[in-house]
């Protein structure tokens, strides 16, 4: 969608001219992908401020993170089912019908009359999310050359930060004016808009592969991760962590994936090719994916439950705490894609990005209750720049490893891991959060004088849902007596601490993990080119004027005519050639 319009996998000739830019259609076809993004990702943001409300009238405190767990756990066993049968059959139709389920999912979320309804909505949504989001990123990969794809994934990136911004807003003031309902049906419209744009205007070839789909792999993935998640879940509040049913259940979940992963190695369509992750610079990326989704999510959906439970504010406040961190995110993306093009670098990005997150996190973890906001404000626009250095670069070093007919699962085997690390990191996250809160309050009520103590058992006391209700909806806490508000808040500022200490060792860890991923040339075309490849390899030529192959040996020599397409050993596969060889 240039100059010479670059054609998708399976669609005849793929010409190597140098990318220019988009076309109408390929700008047509890039706002469509925003739009379809845009819905996905406000899902995510617009409910953060509301969950503590939402928990107040449904119940459930203690299941809180299932509210964006349920959503999470479906998009990353969705993930790799899409991106590989993208591969197979095309795009188009799994986007669209992405987009449907994710508007019945939301329209099922409003209805809601019960906390787990709730839940089983935002497992629909999370089916449609886990379709747009892979499938969004890939599209660019078919249309846009790694070299400069920086600053389009900077520019995707970007509308993630947006609705980062606008999300918690919309939310927190939904919520206090019309209640958490109308946080479901506002995403309809937005919806149905980016429905009706794409199917007008994504228009991509259909794949030229064929090839069986990977039940075996898919029934296996599925009660692997569901089981796994639900042991995190209940360890340490439902069950003891060393109870005979959590580590059960660990086990029954290992042995899943383990058969997953012996099924991958065997099966003729993997649904995640084990290569893939053999080779260093897709696992590097994929792990520190890992560790930063944990690090995002810490923030999006804890930091709006420390603003309301520590400091106080309400639901619109809370969302706009987050402001700073988003802004951070989409000015630095944006930057960061511009940079990349420019230079064709992204390592210092990873590295650089790597830091600024620690150095975010131990800015949150020192918290405490009585910090004035502009503390938290810090922390956050810290977090932000982090977040804008390195998130989506990621997505862009692996799709500039892999072949274009891998393009599809790679993008796919990247989302996953990083929605599996969003997913068991708000559980984990959640876990400590609720085990600590059900230990620190206390303990700072412990303390009151004996007298103030006499006066509320008086009152008839204060039981386990009034404490609940207080420590996460700040109007019930205004009803208490004035003396229980400060130990209260403190118990909860004393619990979010050890949940951002949590959330530390993983952003550490992909800044390590970051240091070893290998800078490699960014191609300024779709697709491979093989004429450079080294001397023990061996390629296949064919004359396309007669369609006759000659087969040479690496260091052979061949004088020809006609015109001459190369073929490495990996490509004979697919029976494709990559780009016409020099003459």
């Amino acid at each position: 969608m240039s100059t010479s319009t670059p054609q998708a996998p399976g669609s005849g000739a793929e010409p190597q001219t140098a990318f220019t830019g988009l076309d109408r259609q390929g700008k047509l076809v890039f706002v469509g992908l925003m739009l379809g993004m845009f819905v996905a990702s406000l899902s995510q943001t617009i409910v953060g401020p509301a969950m503590p409300r939402i928990v107040a009238e449904l119940g459930g405190v203690e299941h809180y993170s299932w509210i964006a767990t349920a959503a999470m756990l479906v998009s990353a066993v969705a993930v790799p089912i899409v991106g590989k049968l993208s591969d197979l059959y095309g795009r188009r139709w799994f986007y669209l019908g992405g987009l449907a389920v994710f508007m019945i999912g939301s329209i099922l979320a409003g209805l809601s009359q019960g906390f787990w309804f709730l839940v089983f909505a935002r497992a629909v949504q999370g089916l449609g999310m886990g379709t747009l989001m892979p499938l969004s990123q890939t599209i660019i990969g078919d249309i846009i050359p790694p070299r400069q794809r920086g600053k389009y994934q900077g520019i995707m990136g970007a509308v993630f930060g947006v609705t980062s911004v606008v999300g918690p807003l919309i939310g927190g003031t939904i919520t206090d004016n019309f209640g958490w309902r109308w946080l479901f049906y506002l995403t309809l419209p937005l919806g149905v808009v980016a429905f009706g744009f794409i199917l007008r205007f994504l228009h991509l070839p259909v794949s030229g592969q064929h090839g069986k789909v990977d039940f075996p792999g898919i029934l296996t993935l599925t009660p692997g991760l569901v089981i796994a998640l639900l042991a995190t879940t209940w360890g340490g509040n439902t069950y003891d962590w060393g109870s005979a049913t959590i580590i059960g259940m660990y086990a029954v979940a290992a042995l899943f994936l383990a058969a997953f992963v012996i099924i991958e190695t065997r099966v003729a369509e993997p649904l995640l090719p084990m290569h893939l992750l053999g080779r260093p610079i897709v696992a590097l990326s994929v792990g520190a994916s890992f560790a930063i989704a944990v690090a995002m999510f810490g923030a999006i959906i804890y930091i709006p439950v420390y603003a309301q439970g520590v400091m106080g504010v309400s639901a619109t406040n809370s969302g706009a705490i987050l402001i700073p961190l988003s802004v951070a995110m989409i000015v630095t993306s944006i930057v960061v894609g511009l940079l990349i093009t420019r230079t064709g670098r992204y390592k210092p990005f990873l590295i650089l990005g790597g830091l600024v997150l620690v150095g975010g996190y131990l800015l949150l973890a020192n918290l405490q209750y009585g910090d004035s906001q502009w503390h938290l404000t810090l922390a956050m626009i810290v977090i932000g720049l982090g977040l804008g250095l390195c998130m989506q670069v990621y997505t862009l070093v692996v799709q500039n490893a892999v072949a274009q007919r891998e393009l599809g699962i790679a993008t796919a085997a990247i989302q996953f891991f990083r929605n599996i690390g969003s997913t068991i990191g708000t559980a984990v996250l959640g876990t400590v959060m609720t085990a600590q809160m059900a230990t620190a309050i206390p303990e700072q009520l412990a303390k009151l004088p004996a007298e103030q103590m006499a006066a509320l058992q008086q009152q008839g006391g204060l039981d386990a849902s009034q404490l609940e209700a207080a420590v996460l909806d700040p109007s019930a806490l205004a009803k208490l007596p004035a003396f229980l508000v400060d130990p209260i808040r403190t118990g909860m500022g004393e619990a979010m601490h050890d949940v951002f200490l949590t959330a530390l060792p993983f952003v550490i860890a992909a800044l390590l993990l970051s240091l070893f991923i290998k800078q490699m040339p960014l191609r300024d075309t779709l697709h491979e080119q093989d004429s450079t490849e080294t001397a023990e390899e061996t390629h296949e030529f064919r004359d396309t004027t007669t369609g006759a192959l000659a087969a040479i040996g690496a260091s052979g020599s061949v004088t020809t005519t006609g015109e001459i397409r190369v073929v490495d050993t990996e490509e004979r596969h697919s029976h494709r050639a990559d780009g016409p060889a020099e003459r």
